[in-house]
């Protein structure tokens, strides 16, 4: 099954200078832990998670920032023909519960953890990639 056939297509994102307090709202809003970041031709550059607002902005005293300054700018995506099966392998690689889908550069939905879970054939990838997730990153010890 490919990356189309599982993810959410419409996706709400921020641009990059939408402020912390609008992705914050939006978040919310939404009840999602993520919102990608879109440049001003809607292409992908990056994601803010909940996480990003704690430990970019929140902990250092710092909440009025905009998106660009608080995202995960290395992101890390799926295609939309992409098998489901190799995305759920990138999520655990790099430890990540949400996958932007990107075709062209340009934002078609995103891919979370729970998409896979929902399809009996992906059960064990989803298990897996959460497990895999769930582990203590050394890097950050």
């Amino acid at each position: 099954m490919k990356v189309r056939d599982l993810m959410t297509k419409e996706v709400s994102f921020a641009n990059t200078n939408t402020p912390l307090s609008q992705v914050a709202t939006k978040m919310k809003d939404l009840d999602v832990g993520s919102i990608p970041v879109c440049d001003q031709n809607h292409r992908a550059v990056g994601i803010v998670t909940d996480r990003d607002i704690v430990l970019r902005s929140v902990s250092n005293g710092n909440i009025n920032v905009n998106a660009q300054e608080i995202m995960s700018g290395q992101l890390v995506y799926a295609t939309p023909d992409m098998d489901a099966h190799e995305a759920a392998k990138i999520m655990a690689d790099h430890q990540i519960r949400r996958l932007p889908v990107v075709e062209n550069g340009k934002l078609e939905g995103i891919l979370a953890i729970g998409d896979l879970a929902t399809v009996n054939i992906y059960v064990n990838e989803a298990g897996d990639a959460l497990s895999d997730i769930s582990q203590p990153n050394k890097t950050n010890m």
